[in-house]
């Protein structure tokens, strides 16, 4: 593994680091690739209950695809759908990670690097951070996954607007829209983002994963519960944690989830 992405671990909460900060870690398909690598290894590590994403530092979280690399990999038809389907398997696997996911914003996120982001279940900004989606800058027509999310989160119009200028809007502009949950000031972004952090994982893993599976089903479309999303609620009810839960309600103390 490079050093490019590495993972800091916090008791059950990993840490994706982006480590390119002289090109405000923008990605390389050699990074979308290890991401879909560490994503799969996190998602079988079982004392991991949630993942951050960040850059290394606050210079950026990432200004997207390495465009320097466009006219080696990505400058005929065939060469953009090889290298379109690998970035892409990788941004799906993030936006499909079972657990739940926080991008934590520091300055800029752009093109790809909002992309990333957007593939999160939260979105943590500091103050003035600028957003954007600049392919209209370079010609290309941005992927129907990634502007089907980004349509999900502002709507139509919004996503329009900002994909047809390329314009960059601040945090603040982004959480009026519904595309940042959270904006604090830089010294304490980080901070918030860790305490947010540890209310979701002092809870129950088996609730939480089963209803980030079943809000997944309702944005994939599903208007009732399939045979599996049933099966997985049924379980819950046999868990260790709906043991604890009870028990500790029962003994007014909070519960121990393991």
């Amino acid at each position: 593994m490079t050093n490019q992405l590495h993972i800091e671990r916090n008791g059950p909460i990993a840490t994706l680091v982006f480590n390119r900060a002289e090109k405000k870690n923008s990605f390389s398909l050699a990074m979308f690739k290890q991401l879909g690598q560490i994503l799969e290894e996190l998602e079988k590590d079982t004392s991991i209950k949630l993942l951050i994403l960040k850059g290394v530092d606050e210079t950026s979280f990432s200004s997207g695809a390495d465009i320097t690399e466009f006219l080696e990999n990505r400058f005929s038809a065939e060469k953009a759908k090889a290298y379109n389907d690998l970035t892409l398997e990788s941004v799906e696997k993030l936006y499909r990670f079972p657990k739940p996911t926080i991008a934590l914003i520091k300055t800029l996120a752009i093109g790809g690097g909002l992309e990333l982001a957007n593939s999160c279940d939260f979105r943590f900004a500091s103050a003035g951070s600028k957003l954007g989606i600049t392919a209209a800058n370079i010609g290309i027509i941005y992927n129907l996954t990634s502007t089907k999310r980004l349509v999900n989160l502002i709507g139509p119009s919004k996503a329009k607007e900002l994909l047809y200028t390329a314009k960059l809007i601040s945090a603040e502009e982004g959480q009026e829209i519904g595309l940042i949950d959270y904006v604090f000031p830089m010294e304490e972004v980080e901070k918030e983002c860790l305490i947010f952090a540890n209310k979701i994982v002092s809870k129950s893993s088996t609730a939480n994963n089963g209803i980030k599976q079943v809000i997944q089903s309702i944005l994939d479309g599903e208007n009732e519960e399939t045979l599996e999303i049933e099966q997985l609620i049924l379980d819950s009810f046999s868990s260790k944690d709906y043991t604890e839960g009870i028990q500790a309600f029962l003994e007014k103390r909070k519960p121990n989830f393991t």
